[in-house]
């Protein structure tokens, strides 16, 4: 076989197993990288429920954090990704689960946008913020209240305690990475008379930017394009760095 038949034939495979790897993690974890323009973005969705320690039915659409926690870390640790595109449509979920995947996107080096699509309600408020920048669609809503326990409830001072502090936790996130001031962020917690039997609020996209906890309202094209210019400032930095 001539050498440059042969070596075309294995370009050809090479780049049909990388669609199939794209297509397969877009299908399993609802992720992929797009490459264009000289940079490399990945996307990463937070969909239904965030399942954490509990294995929620199978007839539930979740986000497994055990899924999502190792590819923070390939995102972060590989040279060719450039930056991470979170797109949010959750109920919530799993609450530690929930702020680990926030904590872990907030402590990256590389730029992160979010876009919340449909909803990012209760601990998906968190993960919002979590970003360098957030952008929320006009028709979107974020439902924010105090935190509920699910399950078997020990009834002792010390089970109250955790749970004020885990509550406490989730406020000191969402006002050190928004602009929205602690007190508040409480108030919006436990307004009453917003929810049917249960106190907390829905904001809409313009109400969520109104009270500082997300930075803009706005769609895939507004968010993708504000990730350029932060992966185009960090790269800036990077070589001012390298300068001196």
């Amino acid at each position: 076989m001539d050498s440059k038949v042969y070596f075309a034939s294995q370009a050809d495979e090479q780049e049909k197993e990388t669609e199939k790897d794209k297509l397969d993690n877009i299908k399993e974890m609802g992720t992929v990288s797009v490459q264009e323009k000289g940079r490399n973005i990945h996307c990463l969705t937070v969909i239904g429920q965030i399942e954490g320690h509990m294995v929620l039915p199978p007839q539930n659409k979740t986000t497994k954090y055990e899924h999502v926690i190792p590819q923070l870390v390939a995102i972060e640790e590989d040279k060719n990704i450039s930056g991470l595109l979170l797109v949010l449509n959750t109920v919530g979920g799993d609450v530690e689960a929930g702020l680990a995947i926030a904590e872990m996107i907030a402590s990256m080096s590389k730029p992160t946008v979010s876009l919340v699509l449909g909803g990012g309600h209760s601990i998906g408020v968190p993960l919002a913020v979590s970003t360098n920048y957030s952008y929320i669609a006009p028709s979107a809503t974020m439902t924010i209240h105090p935190l509920r326990l699910n399950g078997m409830i020990i009834g002792v001072p010390q089970t109250f305690e955790y749970f004020d502090r885990m509550q406490e936790r989730v406020v000191e996130f969402v006002s050190k990475n928004s602009k929205i001031k602690k007190e508040d962020f409480r108030k919006l917690m436990l307004k009453t008379g917003e929810l049917a039997n249960d106190v907390g609020i829905v904001l809409f996209g313009q109400e969520a930017v109104n009270n500082g906890i997300i930075d803009e309202v706005g769609g895939l094209a507004g968010a993708l394009k504000k990730l350029d210019e932060l992966i185009e400032k960090y790269n800036e930095q990077k070589m001012e760095s390298v300068r001196q």
